[in-house]
């Protein structure tokens, strides 16, 4: 049973969060709090297995309880944010701060339609609830080297693409990759992130400002460059074409695959088609198994690079694990062993 803490100002978004949670075999909201001092008490007499929180609160709102939940009560917390630019940024701010993810208000804090958010509620709480939480709070700095032991199974040639699928913990984890990979890397970077619409912009733009290559949104026809990482805007697939000579971005509203939109399966499958191209495909924290079957795809149609986080330091070890399983992946790397691993196979003369 997963026992959940539900934080809300608003007494009927507590009780239909609550209800949607009690209506779910296999979890139960324990218990509920108006604020994020009210929570701070409920948590210092209670153990939870999650705790959903929202951001804009009286008294002491979410950013600032979450701060001291981390310190003091270390637990997966699951941001509920309204779904504006001022809600994205600060739940990005929320996700650094150690939040392993978020759902978003359909209309406000007070959200009459929160049952379009329901699924997505209840499938990021399971999630949250198999949270490695030692994994998730290390905030080990990145090795500039990787152990030599590690070698390339295959040669990479000039045609290079970098792929990357995440999901839970997924922003965190792109922060400990993208920022250090070198400048002048040498091919287009494409990244699904499982993300609502409304959010990804402000992934972006946080990550470019940390990082020495260029990270944005994808838009849909524009030309991929070298050096520049395109992430899959939410709420929408990310596939890649070729045109003449160039790589170029197609951004679409098809359905969700397997109940995600954008997919990382979708942009994989794409990639597959690219077959005179050499893809390093990477698989990190996640729940379920998006992006396995694309991955395979790639291996079955190129010289590609398969490799996956490790359970070591995958906050969700799922989708590394399907991918590890279905796609016999190259490499299991720890999280600190990624970008040294990339910059190596991607930047050595």
């Amino acid at each position: 049973m997963i026992n959940v803490l539900v934080v809300d100002d608003s007494a009927f978004m507590r009780k239909l969060i609550s209800d949607f949670i009690n209506e779910h075999p296999g979890m139960k909201a324990n218990d509920t709090a108006r604020n994020g001092k009210d929570a701070l008490q409920k948590l210092t007499k209670h153990k939870y297995d999650v705790v959903t929180l929202d951001i804009e609160m009286p008294e002491m709102g979410g950013l600032e309880a979450l701060t001291h939940i981390m310190n003091d009560h270390p637990c997966p917390v699951i941001m509920v944010s309204s779904l504006t630019q001022e809600g994205a940024e600060q739940t990005m701010q929320a996700m650094e701060e150690g939040a392993v993810d978020f759902v978003g208000k359909p209309s406000g804090a007070i959200s009459l339609d929160l049952h379009l958010i329901k699924e997505d509620l209840i499938f990021k709480i399971e999630a949250a609830a198999k949270v490695n939480m030692s994994a998730h709070l290390n905030k080990k700095t990145i090795p500039g080297r990787l152990p030599a032991k590690k070698t390339l199974p295959h040669k990479i040639e000039e045609k290079k693409i970098l792929a990357i699928g995440t999901s839970t913990g997924g922003p965190k984890a792109l922060q400990n990759v993208l920022p250090c990979l070198e400048r002048n890397f040498p091919a287009p970077i494409f990244i699904v992130q499982h993300m609502p619409p409304a959010f990804t912009e402000s992934l972006a733009k946080r990550l470019d400002h940390l990082s020495s290559i260029s990270i944005k949104e994808a838009v849909d026809g524009e030309v991929a460059k070298k050096g520049t990482a395109y992430i899959a805007p939410g709420g929408k697939h990310l596939k890649v074409r070729k045109m003449g000579m160039s790589l170029v971005n197609e951004v679409t509203n098809a359905p969700p695959l397997n109940g995600h939109r954008p997919s990382v399966d979708v942009l994989f499958s794409s990639l597959a088609e690219l077959k005179e191209y050499h893809t390093a495909a990477l698989i990190m924290t996640g729940m379920g198994s998006d992006g396995a079957k694309g991955l395979l795809e790639i291996k079955k149609n190129q010289s590609c690079l398969a490799v996956a986080e490790s359970k070591k330091t995958a906050v969700v070890y799922g989708m590394p694990k399907a991918a590890a399983n279905t796609a016999e992946t190259d490499y299991n790397l720890d999280l600190d062993e990624i970008a040294p691993f990339l910059n190596q196979q991607f930047c050595r003369t």
